[in-house]
């Protein structure tokens, strides 16, 4: 319901934006004008930053607090994972695909940043391919000469345990198997954050 109303003013606004604009053509009064493009501007994005936020809240089907959906998933060797076997460690779960430019821009950073620098500890990074075939995986890891495990989820049975659309998403689990971080997407404070996490939960 609160994502129905955000998105109908979202769509007021831009109308209304665009009205604007062209009145600004017209008035000769420009910076009269301009103060007023600034303002609808501006709740503009805070209107799309909260639809979209509350999008994601509504595509997750788990929460900080849950235990983690008990799954197991058939990595890219052949080996077989099943998530209560990974109690009394961290784990990242990471679902991507192939197709994704910001699953791609996330995973460069995973050998050295996250896989390297917690080499030895009690954690473990579970990235799993979203609705893709062990061949497109195969294809992607020797494209960009990954090495590091992989998971395959070519039916979207274990992501559909943890949500609804949109990837990557970032599930850390704590050594009890509960969630205790989401993230939605990538960007380079949220990795920054994931880490800062990990090295709290690894001290």
């Amino acid at each position: 319901m609160l994502v129905n109303i955000i998105m109908q003013m979202y769509l007021i606004y831009s109308r209304m934006i665009i009205e604007i604009i062209f009145y600004l053509c017209l008035e000769p009064n420009k910076e009269k004008v301009m103060k007023r493009v600034f303002v609808f501007v501006v709740s503009l994005l805070v209107l799309g930053s909260l639809a979209r936020v509350n999008a994601q809240e509504k595509e997750t089907l788990v929460k900080v607090g849950d235990d983690v959906p008990e799954f197991v998933v058939e990595m890219f060797d052949g080996q077989k994972i099943n998530i209560k076997d990974l109690k009394g460690k961290i784990v990242l779960i990471n679902f991507w695909a192939t197709w994704c430019p910001p699953c791609q821009e996330e995973l460069k950073r995973v050998q050295k940043e996250i896989i390297d620098r917690f080499k030895g500890k009690d954690f473990v990074f579970l990235a799993i391919s979203r609705e893709e075939s062990k061949e497109q995986v195969k294809k992607f890891r020797e494209r960009n000469g990954y090495t590091f495990p992989m998971g395959l989820d070519p039916e979207r049975k274990i992501y559909s345990k943890f949500a609804t659309a949109t990837i990557p998403r970032n599930f850390i689990i704590d050594k009890k198997g509960k969630i205790v971080e989401i993230e939605v997407g990538y960007t380079k404070e949220a990795f920054a954050k994931m880490i800062e996490k990990l090295e709290k939960l690894l001290k």
